[in-house]
């Protein structure tokens, strides 16, 4: 991406704006999630966010209740 610069008129080249894509691997999330007994405990291990978790799980049809430990916990 070019951007003008607002000080001396020159074109200067910008390389990927924000922040870079965590990658964290499904296989990676899915076995943190089986040793965590919820999902926030999994992020903070993993160093994401919860929504991170979820959203990667939502594309691959997974639900965090089938994997934590606390699941069995919980009814519906």
């Amino acid at each position: 991406m070019i951007v003008k610069c607002e000080i001396c008129g020159n074109d200067v080249v910008v390389k990927g704006l924000g922040r870079k894509p965590l990658g964290i691997a499904v296989k990676i999330i899915h076995d943190t999630l089986r040793d965590s007994l919820t999902v926030t405990e999994a992020a903070t291990r993993l160093g994401c966010s919860r929504g991170y978790i979820y959203s990667v799980l939502n594309q691959h049809n997974i639900s965090p209740k089938q994997l934590t430990k606390g699941a069995h916990c919980v009814k519906n």
